[in-house]
């Protein structure tokens, strides 16, 4: 099948590939994302990273990927092994293919680039070439196959994705043969039951993978069904859901997170925002939000981001800021980053309240933004160190985990911006960009965003629509604003609420040439890890969390006047100690240099 797109087939299918791209639509829906595509990133922090990485992933040697797949059965298999957790005695043999094949999918959607549907296209055709007679659809043939339900989830989401937005039929033909393959494994495959993950469980020849997660099935399950129409997949997605240890105690707001696998329960919480979608019932959507907010007021490092060593605490036992000095495995990056940043964009869907929005840019541009750079041969960046003297570095085992997590939230990356609701366009985060938007009675409406956020205070809209057309541009307000917002159209300032944590909605009628101007104004604050450790705290301006670069040894243990004590320095900013300025820069801009990140206040 010929996939390869020309710019103007792809901007005349823009139609129905919006659709395809965000599968199905709920009436439970306040906001709707827009499709990849709609949304284009044209400057900033941004867009490097998500140009730079769509030129990696688009660069993974394919056969290397495939070897292990064709090693399994027994077809000839060129190429170097992957090495690391990737390869066939590895931890998980070829876990993140399908993660490979969703991120190249939807840089196929959100660009227009044919060689990325095209490389997604052929790996999918690859990988249906090794599924064998009994469709066993892993890596390996052992008897013992580590996380079945974690791998078989992210066969989904790539085969999913492959077909909606790239256009690969095939991906589409084989999803429930893979699915079926799974389940039908004897020993090693996907369990029949839901259950939780505990730590330290006994396997057993029966099931020989009991700390499995098969609690994070059910939105790809429900998204199978959608796909595909087979039913049996909608009820599969049902009965995955975590209810009794899980989803039941949140949405009665019982705080059972402490001592959980972090990252695996808050991805599930995006099946439980998926369940309610689907299903209507209230319940998920209260786990959700309880689960939201829990890690909000009591997990969470000033970054956005929590799990020290991949377990939420114990809130108000200082457990947080203790694992400061005790570990320098803060946050589990890219994958935590995309667990947060999809339940934050499901819960601002649903409910319209910007409290998600501003959750979601702070983990977004403190965690998987800064991420080192991958190197051409595995090594992918996975924790967070929040320890003094910390440097940004490589995970010891290659093909983590996060290296298929950090293509997919990377990808995703326009998603987060806009917004639309029944009465207009929305702003969510605040990067250089365009969006295509079929407004009011169809009219077409281009928007473009340009401004210095979030290092500086300003953004800039400019408004175009096909004819003069009334409509509501809600932006997204700031909680953390040092003094009130300042909107100005055409010049002149435009009276609105403008309410710290909400919308402001400029309502008017807009002719093309129209500009918008805001200004939000941001100094620096400090936040405490915790409430019992309120003096060991972060330095913060706006959204950014800021760090000490190469800080003289002993720095964090000294009580200084923060953040009176930040000075301008050229076009930064430092602090003296010991006789000298320490610069005092974004942790997302940060990559060869050491970093302190939290500091004793006086």
């Amino acid at each position: 099948m010929d996939i390869g797109v020309t710019r103007r087939s792809f901007l005349a299918g823009a139609a129905g590939l919006a659709v395809a791209a965000r599968g199905a639509e709920s009436p439970r829906e306040k906001l709707r994302e827009f499709a990849y595509g709609e949304v284009r990133l044209t400057g900033g922090p941004l867009k490097r990273q998500y140009d730079h990485l769509q030129r990696h992933y688009l660069g993974l040697n394919e056969d290397r990927l495939m070897k292990v797949y064709r090693q399994k059965a027994g077809l000839p298999a060129p190429g170097d092994d992957m090495g690391g957790w990737y390869d066939a005695d590895g931890f998980v043999p070829g876990h993140t293919l399908g993660q490979y094949i969703s991120a190249l999918s939807r840089y196929h959607a959100g660009t227009g680039d044919a060689a990325a549907a095209a490389k997604a296209r052929r790996l999918v055709e690859a990988y249906a070439e090794t599924l064998g007679p009994d469709g066993s659809p892993f890596a390996s043939e052992k008897g013992a196959i580590t996380w079945p339900c974690y791998i078989l989830d992210k066969y989904e989401i790539g085969l999913i994705d492959a077909s909606r937005l790239a256009g690969v039929e095939l991906a589409k033909k084989i999803l429930p043969a893979v699915i079926r393959g799974a389940m039908g494994r004897k020993i090693g495959g996907i369990p029949d039951h839901t259950f939780d993950r505990i730590p330290g469980r006994t396997p057993t020849p029966e099931n020989p993978a009991p700390y499995d997660e098969p609690y994070i099935l059910s939105e790809n399950l429900f998204q199978a069904w959608e796909v595909t129409g087979e039913r049996q997949f909608h009820d599969m997605a049902v009965k995955y859901l975590l209810n009794k240890e899980y989803y039941d105690p949140l949405a009665r707001g019982e705080n059972v997170l402490p001592t959980k696998h972090a990252y695996s329960h808050t991805i599930s919480l995006s099946s439980a925002a998926k369940a309610y979608l689907v299903l209507g019932d209230r319940k998920y959507l209260d786990a959700a939000r309880n689960a939201w907010d829990m890690i909000d007021e009591t997990q969470r490092w000033a970054s956005g981001g929590w799990g020290p060593k991949e377990a939420f605490v114990t809130p108000h036992s200082g457990q947080l800021g203790d694992a400061i000095t005790s570990t320098r495995d803060h946050f589990e990056t890219p994958c935590g980053c995309y667990a947060q940043v999809k339940l934050s964009r499901y819960l601002l869907r649903i409910t319209g309240e910007a409290k998600y929005g501003e959750g979601l840019e702070r983990v977004l541009y403190n965690t998987v933004l800064g991420s080192r750079d991958p190197d051409d041969d595995g090594n992918y960046f996975y924790y967070s160190d929040y320890q003094a003297g910390a440097k940004k570095g490589y995970y010891h085992r290659k093909w983590s985990c996060c290296s298929g997590t950090l293509a997919q939230g990377v990808a995703d990356y326009p998603l987060n911006i806009y917004f639309q609701g029944e009465d207009g366009l929305y702003v969510n985060m605040y990067a250089p960009s365009t969006v295509r938007w079929a407004g009011p009675g169809g009219v077409a409406v281009n928007v473009r965003q340009a401004g210095t956020y979030p290092e500086g205070e300003d953004v800039h809209f400019e408004v175009s629509p096909a004819q003069a057309v009334e409509f509501t541009l809600h932006l997204r307000i700031p909680q953390w604003l040092e003094r009130a917002a300042e909107i100005r159209v055409n010049g002149k300032k435009f009276e609105v609420a403008a309410e710290r944590g909400t919308f402001a909605a400029i309502r008017r009628k807009w002719k093309k040439g129209d500009r918008v101007d805001a200004q939000f104004p941001a100094r620096f604050r400090m936040e405490a890890v915790d409430d019992k450790h309120l003096k060991t705290a972060a330095i913060m301006k706006g959204a950014l969390l800021y760090i000490a670069a190469d800080a003289p040894l002993g720095m964090e243990k000294t009580a200084l006047p923060l953040p009176g004590a930040i000075q301008s320095a050229g076009s930064g900013h430092a602090v003296e100690y010991g006789g000298a300025k320490v610069a005092i820069q974004p942790w997302h801009a940060t990559q060869g240099q050491t970093m302190n990140t939290y500091f004793q206040t006086v």
